[in-house]
């Protein structure tokens, strides 16, 4: 490699895998290979990336993009159908953890036999032996086989002695998660250690609050070709345009047509869309629904001030959350609510028309209605689930449910800072010398 700043540079790769309908043709075309039975699926697609010494590259697409072939490829676990990989430097990969154990080895023989793939010498092994351990934490479990261990313990082992190699190049991929919280925020410390170390870091996960948080730049690879590349907030907004669907050329014909009008005369470019606005998210499976259906939260969504459909927001910026409701019966001043939920179930806020004072009026049988709630979300970085209702209070106080929908919308909230707790006080901080 002639340039001395470039850790990683790919050129041209590619990487296609033979798919066979049936397992005897593959046994045919074994024993009689100049007749093809097969087809080729490309996983990887003339692929041309140069990485630089101390980058922090962010790798984005969805399941299936070949966003682990390519690391498989860079690792040398798997060999590219042609195409070119040089590497600068010693990797060390969280990528399929624990592959060099041998499961009749204790833990502690394993960190030897680990060391020897990664290339260290006894002595080196010995002088990292202790810190392995203690970034470990397994105890007394060490000189057990590993064939003992539950699946926490081996991944702690594996990723101890995957990250205290001292590697120049780190591959993450998913990983930074094992083990319990304690656990997981070693792996956090560890992680920013190497980035301050100038480490080369190519990093893919399906959190765009961590790629936001740790990298420098950013790629996009859709069905196995590079799509994007460039700063990670571009990035990343590409990147949640294409979980919903959005591609660039509807993008840029609809903001020609959005800047032509005030926030307020916006309108939802999705109009002519056919599916339903709870179609471009995640469904859940597991969503609670009740109610005594004189009313019916028909549809919901997140969007953002240019009606695109967003799933993962910043905590910084306006959005619009958006439910539709058809009514069954003629109701005289119904309330509208949504509330946000953590992972864990607990309501951390909502809103609705009642405590704003808000006067919904009165709706007959068949009518259609959309409420919107434009706000910032000012939470912490995590996931968190919307939910729906409309209700009304009867004259004698009791309140009658027409439909609630607990826990519709999976919702992602990002942030450009570390955030403590569950709210983000977003607090203006000023520092004075003194003299």
């Amino acid at each position: 490699m002639e340039n001395n700043d470039v850790a990683i540079k790919i050129e041209h790769l590619y990487k296609n895998y033979k798919m066979f309908a049936r397992k005897k043709d593959r046994l045919f075309e074994s024993i009689f290979p100049m007749y093809q039975k097969h087809g080729e699926f490309s996983a990887i697609r003339d692929l041309n990336i140069e990485i630089k010494k101390g980058e922090v590259l962010g790798i984005l697409g969805k399941n299936g993009a070949g966003k682990s072939t390519l690391l498989k490829m860079v690792t040398g676990v798997v060999t590219p159908s042609s195409g070119n990989i040089e590497v600068n430097g010693k990797i060390s990969s969280l990528l399929e953890l624990g592959t060099a154990f041998n499961m009749e080895l204790t833990g502690e023989e394993n960190i030897y036999q680990h060391g020897q793939v990664m290339g260290l010498t006894k002595e080196e092994i010995e002088k990292k032996k202790p810190e392995i351990i203690e970034f470990a934490d397994i105890g007394e479990h060490l000189s057990q086989p590993i064939k003992t261990y539950s699946s926490g313990m081996f991944a702690r082992l594996a990723f101890a002695c995957a990250i205290n190699v001292n590697p120049d190049i780190l591959i993450v991929d998913e990983v930074l998660s094992v083990g319990d919280i304690a656990f997981q925020l070693k792996c956090f410390k560890k992680f920013e250690e190497f980035k301050k170390e100038g480490k080369t870091i190519l990093f893919v996960t399906h959190n765009v609050a961590d790629v936001i948080r740790n990298c420098n730049r950013a790629i996009i690879i859709a069905e196995g070709n590079k799509v994007f590349d460039g700063d990670v907030k571009t990035g990343v907004d590409k990147y949640k345009k294409m979980i919903v669907g959005i591609e660039d050329d509807e993008e840029t014909e609809n903001s020609k047509e959005q800047e032509e009008l005030t926030d307020t005369q916006k309108v939802d470019i999705h109009k002519n869309d056919n599916k339903k606005w709870k179609e471009h998210f995640i469904q859940n499976s597991e969503m609670l629904t009740y109610g005594n259906g004189d009313a019916e939260i028909i549809d919901y969504g997140i969007f953002d001030l240019n009606g695109d459909f967003q799933s993962t927001i910043n905590n910084e910026e306006e959005y619009i959350i958006k439910a539709k409701i058809k009514f069954n019966k003629m109701i005289d001043e119904p309330i509208f609510a949504f509330s946000i939920k953590d992972i864990k179930g607990l309501e951390l806020a909502g809103v609705n028309t009642k405590a704003y004072k808000t006067i919904t009026g009165t709706f007959k049988k068949g009518d259609v209605v959309t409420v919107e709630y434009r706000q910032t979300f000012p939470l912490a970085p995590e996931k968190y689930t919307i939910s729906f209702g409309c209700t009304h209070f009867k004259p004698n106080g009791e309140l009658e449910v027409y439909d609630r929908k607990y826990d519709a919308l999976f919702l992602e909230i990002m942030s450009y800072r570390d955030c403590l707790g569950v709210i983000d006080l977003k607090t203006k901080i000023n520092i004075e010398k003194n003299e």
